[in-house]
């Protein structure tokens, strides 16, 4: 099984004066450590329930361009993008320009936008949830389109694309698309139908457990409805508990998940503690064993 890190909150100890040195460091223990996929938020402002629109929140694709910079191996991928935030050309044009630059690591993770708040903040129109869904379903085949030979016009019902010209290219293929949230009749059918990955939410408890098992169930059939491949679709899962204070117990959780199918567990940084001797204690004391799992 492999681990991914979520960094999700830049509220450290004196974070005014050591945001950048403690994001790079912690990127860069990460790359050589093992960490198979770093992940940032794509906020504005930060969720209420870590702290709110006053804490610092970088910018998303910025954050993944500088970190495609100072790092050789890790994946990059924001968790995940919001499908309001971008016109879904220039979102194209931003992730082939990750991958490139990246040398093939860029992963598009999107989802569908949930924070009115921030779009109201700062002035970004934030239509209903069936609308979102379905230019989140248009976004994904402009993506598509834009990663393949076809490079002419698309006319859907949200966005119109007279010439979806992009070059340089990403890999061939186009970039792997994960898409994130567990929404059993849109979310997971669009994983099913566009997708090489999906995201999940899940944690040390039981219940946790029982949903991610569930999701998985939903998630496979679908695919058998589209005639597409689940085996081929990448599980990763967000996971909530303890690891660092019981490697024993995260272990013994990883484990069953992974029976489940589930191919790799991101962990969130720490907030309010510096996050260098978080990523120290996972790369020397969990990787070595999960990579057995």
């Amino acid at each position: 099984m492999d681990l991914g890190i979520h960094y999700f909150t830049f509220t450290h100890p004196e974070w005014e004066t050591t945001l950048t040195d403690r994001f790079t460091e912690t990127a860069q223990i990460a790359d050589e450590g093992g960490v198979n996929l770093l992940t940032v938020m794509d906020h504005w402002f930060q969720m209420l329930h870590a702290g709110g629109p006053f804490e610092p929140m970088l910018e998303g694709y910025t954050s993944l361009g500088y970190l495609a910079g100072i790092t050789r191996k890790v994946r990059l991928s924001l968790l995940v993008t919001g499908v309001t935030y971008r016109h879904p050309g220039l979102l194209a044009k931003i992730v082939s320009t990750l991958d490139v630059l990246s040398h093939e690591r860029a992963l598009l993770g999107i989802g569908a936008a949930w924070y009115d708040r921030e779009h109201a903040g700062l002035g970004v129109p934030f239509p209903s949830t069936s609308e979102r869904f379905e230019r989140l379903e248009e976004t994904l085949q402009i993506c598509r389109q834009m990663w393949s030979d076809n490079d002419g016009a698309f006319h859907g019902k949200h966005f119109q694309l007279e010439e979806t010209i992009n070059l340089p290219q990403p890999r061939r293929g186009g970039v792997p698309i994960m898409i994130g949230g567990g929404g059993e009749q849109k979310t997971l059918r669009l994983v099913a139908q566009y997708a090489q990955a999906c995201n999940l939410f899940g944690g040390a408890d039981e219940e946790s457990y029982e949903t991610v098992k569930h999701k998985l169930g939903v998630l496979r059939g679908h695919c058998e409805k589209l005639g597409t491949d689940y085996d081929a679709i990448e599980k990763t899962m967000l996971y909530r508990g303890p690891v660092l204070e019981d490697v024993d117990g995260f272990l013994a959780q990883a484990e069953k998940y992974k029976a489940l199918g589930v191919d790799l567990i991101s962990l969130t940084t720490p907030q309010y503690e510096n996050p260098v001797p978080w990523a120290t204690g996972l790369v020397q004391n969990v990787i070595p064993r999960l990579t057995n799992v």
